[in-house]
């Protein structure tokens, strides 16, 4: 598991580890206990006594990560319109569920991140 971190505090749990903002970092975690707005200190974690992040700065990180994610899959979208051919079904499933991210019923503090295709 991993915490992603801003400012010394959690902002997001995820099982896998994808390209971020460079403010923002990744932090393996083994203490299942560790929550969304916890601090960092840089080797440890400190459950909060306030200031947790608000839902919509959540909402915005969350955003603002799907969206990279979406930009790292344009060349698939590109290549196959340069070439006539159709885009494979695995990269439209996975753009459309990256999309689909604010849909879930836990978004934005549970989100279940897409597994990226093999290319």
């Amino acid at each position: 598991m991993y915490a992603l971190v801003a400012n010394s505090r959690v902002i997001q749990l995820s099982d896998i580890r994808f390209e971020v903002h460079p403010d923002l970092t990744w932090v393996d975690i083994s203490d299942s206990s560790v929550d969304i707005g916890w601090e960092y200190d840089g080797s440890s974690f400190v459950e909060p006594l306030g200031n947790t992040p608000t839902s919509e700065q959540i909402k915005f990180l969350v955003r603002h990560d799907r969206d990279k994610l979406l930009e790292k899959t344009d060349w698939v979208v590109v290549k196959h319109n340069e070439l006539g051919t159709p885009i494979p079904q695995e990269w439209l499933d996975y753009r459309q569920a990256l999309r689909d991210i604010t849909e879930q019923s836990g978004f934005p503090e549970e989100i279940e991140w897409p597994q990226e295709p093999e290319s």
